[in-house]
């Protein structure tokens, strides 16, 4: 029997049903779906200079052998954190990853580290370094700013390495003080992150306008520059490789695994030697010690190697089927920054304004930002300011 509250529920439930099948809230739409594409080989400009469409070819003048648009696009992976029960029974790489992990999304350590034989508070620094590394202390003045002789450089390296000596045994057994210098740097950013720069260079622009303010700083963890450029068929007899990477001046946060690996292959390669009798105590006649240049053992060419395998590391990035290694092809002729990953790399104007070739721009170009003198201040003087191009009349 139908009673008058049996009745008014059962309006109740078909104005119900009435108002949900035509209610606008309850058509059944598509998530929203949000792309995020990374873009891990580009080129990066400041975001009042994007266009709307891709950007064209900058013309320089110079052969484009690898166009940008042709560039493979890699995600670049986040290392897992180590968890070492024992930390020094891993492997001297599994060591350094522990020891100082590394995490892109952290600021850039607010370090400008030097080296030199004396600290500018001494009276036997020299007169015609002061400008120059006054500039670094100028342009950052909210940076710790350390210039590390050779004496102290010893303390700290026993202090920030004690946990893996064998980097302390190898550091110690580098003949030479070349080598000692181009090891610290690396150790020093592995570390403690920052930037290191050699104590003939000038700062010409604050280290937050080296990448344009519109690329997230968590987005990348290692800034370097381009140091030679020749686009010339016996480039061999010149220089090491054929788009190679400066060491004088470089950014990083600390625990970089370019860093890592760089670190771990010096401190093999040089320990293998001290065993086998092989390392050397003075340079040849050729500038080589035990029969490899300097250049090759902890200089330019070796960071330069060690860039190119990281940015074609399956541990680091995904490759993408169908496409070539990222090799030399990839930065010749750039005018402009360009990010792979977690690394930017500056044009050679950056960090090499004023040489005078290789398409360089000049020290009042907006790409430069640090003026190396190349005077090669681990050498005799009479082998010194090794870059100046010789005098015409």
């Amino acid at each position: 029997m139908l009673t008058f509250r049996r009745a008014l529920l059962a309006g109740a439930f078909i104005l119900t049903c009435v108002y949900l099948l035509r209610s606008p809230s309850n058509v059944a739409a598509p998530l929203p779906t949000t792309t995020t594409k990374t873009t891990t080989e580009k080129s990066l400009q400041p975001a009042s200079s994007q266009p709307d469409s891709a950007p064209k070819e900058q013309t320089t003048g110079r052969t484009a052998h690898n166009p940008t648009s042709a560039w493979r696009s890699k995600r670049p992976k986040r290392p897992s954190q180590q968890t070492l029960s024992n930390p020094g029974a891993g492997s001297l790489r599994d060591q350094l990853e522990y020891q100082f992990p590394y995490d892109v999304e952290g600021k850039f350590p607010g370090y400008v580290w030097q080296t030199w034989k004396d600290t500018p508070a001494s009276g036997s620094f020299a007169e015609d370094l002061r400008p120059k590394e006054a500039s670094w202390t100028e342009l950052h003045p909210g940076f710790v700013h350390e210039v590390i002789t050779d004496a102290a450089a010893i303390p700290l390296m026993q202090h920030l390495y004690a946990s893996v000596p064998l980097v302390l045994e190898a550091y110690h057994a580098l003949p030479l003080p070349i080598l000692k210098a181009d090891f610290f740097r690396y150790l020093i950013l592995l570390a403690r992150g920052g930037i290191y720069s050699d104590i003939d260079t000038t700062a010409l622009r604050p280290a937050y306008d080296w990448v344009p303010e519109a690329v997230p700083r968590s987005s990348f963890g290692l800034v370097i520059g381009i140091e030679a450029d020749p686009d010339r068929e016996d480039w061999a007899k010149w220089y090491s490789r054929r788009v190679q990477f400066c060491q004088w001046t470089i950014q990083a946060k600390s625990g970089h695994p370019v860093l890592v690996d760089v670190v771990a292959t010096i401190t093999e390669e040089t320990l293998k030697r001290k065993k086998e009798g092989t390392l050397g105590t003075t340079l040849d006649g050729s500038g080589n010690l035990g029969g490899q240049s300097v250049v090759e053992f902890t200089g330019p060419a070796r960071w330069t190697d060690k860039i190119y395998q990281y940015f074609n590391d399956d541990r680091y990035f995904d490759p993408q089927p169908g496409l070539g290694n990222i090799t030399w092809a990839n930065f010749t002729g750039i005018t402009e920054p360009k990010q792979v990953g977690d690394v930017v790399v500056l044009p050679i104007t950056s960090f090499s304004p004023g040489v005078g070739q290789m398409d360089a721009g000049d020290v009042d170009d907006p790409m430069a930002f640090v003026k190396h003198e190349f005077q090669g201040i681990w050498k005799p003087e009479s082998e010194r300011h090794i870059g100046e191009q010789p005098q015409t009349d």
